[in-house]
């Protein structure tokens, strides 16, 4: 019996008291997360003690979606192997254990993800550090579909103990809500906020970040007397206000008690992390002059940008320091992380929700904008009855990065472009990147281990020695290669319990749904396609699985449209005799990390389709580059570099570039004349403005039609015909197998430069200003 079994086997007997042969699935998952856990809290604890009085960073996100940590850890930790091994007479399976695990629901797409990886790249480059967010109870939502429609219900990933959380109830701290000021802020509702705090292993269990995430608890709690005198709901009041702060993930804000709850959650969020982190401060400094030289605090979006006034208001109204010195020492301890163009993505409250919720923070805002204008002669943050969260969170940084080259260049240039002129040396950029030990040497094995036949396995630590397998990449290696993209994807068709064909081109768009993402173009070159298909049935098609996958936020109208149109187009088409055998349309529900994981893998094309000039990043980009699919896709966000690095002929372009977008945008008048210009395009729209897809609510997709004809904001026609014809040179290009698979593995091996290993380091030098630790011997 191995020492590895023998470790498990005394988790069930002695903290479950369960006989193996007794214990169900679940019992045998926490068993195994226990022994993982009891090999990374030494190496945990003592990264915390190394690094105390080093400076920290502490990174502040809504967003950590973190996928199945179980996994994640035995590869960090080098004990994958030994635990297939130690489990092999075991009544469950390594893998069926590690499919146990639910997703933490703490996220919704590439935001969250990013966040995630950084945590594991600041473990595995020894960055000391945590990041700090939201113990949501239902996350963002678990998605099913109803005769195609998108429904939302609660996911309860909490509904089994995930084994890697520790709660620190005696970490207490207050959170104010409206109320007045008078001398000094009197809030008229309080709870407590607690943290649940997980380790993050690094690469080869050097070092281990840490995650904090916050949940709320009402002050008083239940309500004896309310109780005793029959009002059994309304004692307990209190604990549910406060468990509703932490229920869900961006809770719908199109009605007033939406964006209060929105506001409530974001303040939680900020005052609950610099509390702490400022506690921890005091302990081995008093000076708070001190506090930029040790303490670095990165804001993921604009989410977090409360973090300014109220590190003013706990600094000064709190600790006594001056106001200005206050104002002072908070941007230069702040930085921020612009994840977006859009301005309704910018966040905005309006002065009055604000200042009822927030009064002391509405002051110092107020407060904040009086020292800008000494600085600058410019006032921003307030506006037209509204506080602008993006400028707030740019004048209370010392550093503003964009997430791509291109994207840094657009935030000069649009966004921020007055802020830019004030401060020309505040923005910087850091292009985003992701962690290769899931994304790669995890996620796909197949890949992982062909790879590291040829070149060894440093590049899982060290991603830019990819380069090393160039060399390589011969007739050999470019069968063994297919051979792998195909035994991905019938893995892929039998975890979905469907019949693909593998030898077809797996198509795939996997994002969150969104306008500027234009899945409408995907879907509506798919009729385009199954119409070419009907003209000419005897032609020599090149097969295709068109897959979609992503969730649509409850109150996006626009976009649940289009989920529903993917669901409508899809049954036609996979149900049409003369079709079927060349095209399917796939969809499947919830996607998450795990489903990505495999998915990704298994991908030929990767779509990236976004108008030019909208998308920050991406990083799903990243990921299908990574793992050999080649990108079809316009210059948008990090496509521009990943096209620089893998070669403009491996990478299949099209669609009008950036400068192009805004001339067109000028003549909105335009649409009507693009698309009678198409043939292809008037076709596909006649069809859906004869409900075709839905006879039985033939109207269904009238409003959809019209927005193309009258205001196609997201080019949507502009870019029809050039992305039409780009899929057809990838059907060309696909049917080339040796040259195909040699593009594939140009992709792989030039992809080194995009991982969160050096994103991190970048951080680390250019805005936090840190240096590396060594690995815990």
């Amino acid at each position: 019996m191995s020492e590895l079994y023998q470790s498990i086997y005394s988790q069930l007997h002695h903290s479950q008291a369960r006989a193996p042969e007794e214990a169900d699935l679940a019992s045998w998952r926490a068993a195994v997360v226990d022994v993982l856990r009891q090999r990374i809290v030494p190496t945990w604890l003592s990264a915390q003690r190394r690094s105390a009085h080093s400076k920290q960073v502490y990174y502040l996100s809504m967003e950590f979606l973190l996928g199945r940590l179980l996994e994640d850890a035995a590869n960090n930790l080098g004990l994958r192997d030994a635990l297939e091994h130690a489990l092999q007479d075991a009544p469950f399976s390594f893998e069926q254990i590690i499919a146990d695990e639910p997703d933490p629901a703490l996220g919704n797409g590439g935001l969250g993800r990013l966040a995630a990886c950084f945590l594991e790249s600041m473990a595995s480059v020894g960055c000391a550090g945590a990041g700090y967010g939201l113990r949501f109870e239902h996350g963002l939502f678990r998605q099913q579909f109803c005769e195609g429609a998108q429904q939302e219900y609660a996911d309860q990933w909490l509904s089994e103990h995930s084994g890697w959380e520790f709660p620190r109830p005696e970490r207490r701290f207050h959170i104010g809500f409206g109320g007045s000021v008078s001398g000094e802020w009197q809030p008229e509702h309080q709870l407590i906020a607690t943290p649940t705090v997980m380790p993050i292993a690094g690469w080869s269990g050097g070092w281990a970040s840490t995650l904090r995430l916050w949940q709320a608890q009402p002050v008083e709690g239940f309500d004896f007397a309310r109780f005793n005198h029959g009002d059994f709901a309304g004692a307990s009041d209190s604990e549910r206000e406060a468990r509703d702060l932490c229920r869900v993930l961006y809770p719908n804000d199109s009605n007033a008690a939406g964006k209060s709850l929105r506001l409530k959650q974001e303040y939680l969020l900020v005052s609950a992390s610099l509390q702490e982190i400022l506690w921890r401060f005091s302990r081995v400094c008093q000076d708070w002059l001190e506090l930029p030289q040790r303490v670095a605090i990165q804001l993921n979006d604009t989410h977090p940008a409360l973090a300014g006034p109220e590190l003013v208001r706990l600094l000064h109204d709190v600790h006594g320091v001056a106001l200005q010195s206050a104002i002072e020492i908070s941007q230069q301890t702040l930085h921020y992380t612009n994840h977006t163009l859009l301005p309704e993505a910018l966040e905005c409250w309006s002065t009055w929700l604000f200042g009822n919720l927030l009064p002391r923070h509405m002051q110092l805002v107020e407060a904040i904008e009086d020292w800008q204008s000494r600085q600058t002669g410019r006032r921003s943050i307030i506006r037209d009855h509204q506080v602008h969260m993006g400028d707030l969170a740019f004048v209370m940084a010392r550093r503003v990065n964009g997430v791509s080259a291109l994207h840094t260049d657009l935030v000069t240039s649009t966004v921020f472009a007055d802020l830019h002129a004030d401060f020309p040396d505040r923005i910087v950029n850091q292009t985003n990147g992701i962690t290769p030990r899931r994304w790669l040497h995890s996620a796909n094995p197949r890949l992982s281990g062909l790879i590291s036949e040829r070149i060894g396995d440093t590049w899982v630590a060290d991603l830019e020695t990819l380069e090393q397998l160039e060399p390589h990449i011969d007739t050999g290696f470019c069968e063994q290669l297919s051979r792998v993209k195909r035994d991905n994807k019938i893995a892929l068709a039998q975890s979905l319990g469907l019949a693909l064909n593998p030898d077809a081109i797996f198509d795939t768009q996997a994002k969150r749904f969104h306008e500027y993402k234009r899945q409408l173009l995907n879907v509506l070159e798919t009729i385009a396609l199954w119409q070419a298909m009907h003209e000419s049935p005897n032609a020599a098609w090149t097969p295709r699985v068109k897959i979609f996958a992503g969730k649509a936020a409850p109150g996006y109208a626009a976009a649940k449209q289009v989920i529903q149109l993917v669901h409508d187009v899809a049954r036609v088409i996979n149900n049409d005799p003369v079709t079927q055998q060349w095209l399917q349309v796939v969809f499947p529900e919830n996607y998450n990390v795990s489903l990505a994981e495999r998915l990704i893998p298994a991908t030929d094309v990767s779509e990236q389709i976004s108008t030019a000039g909208t998308e920050a990043s991406g990083t799903g980009n990243m990921k299908f580059a990574l793992n050999g699919a080649l990108t079809v896709g316009t210059l948008d966000g990090a496509n521009v570099e990943i096209r620089e690095r893998v070669g403009a002929e491996n990478f299949f372009l099209f669609g009008l570039q950036t400068d192009a977008v805004a001339q067109r945008r000028a003549q909105p008048q335009r649409s009507r004349a693009i698309i009678e210009s198409s043939e292809r395009l008037s076709g596909v729209l006649q069809l859906l403005a004869e409900g075709y897809f839905c006879r039985l609510e033939p109207g269904r997709y009238h409003d959809l039609v019209h927005h193309l004809w009258h205001h196609d904001y997201y080019l949507v026609g502009d870019d029809f015909d050039s992305y039409y014809d780009c899929q057809r040179l990838i059907d060309t290009a696909y049917n080339e197998q040796t040259s195909w698979q040699k593009m594939a593995a140009l992709n792989i091996s030039r992809c080194g430069y995009f991982s969160s290993d050096r994103t991190i380091r970048g951080y680390m030098q250019d805005i936090w200003q840190v240096e590396a630790h060594a690995a815990v011997e």
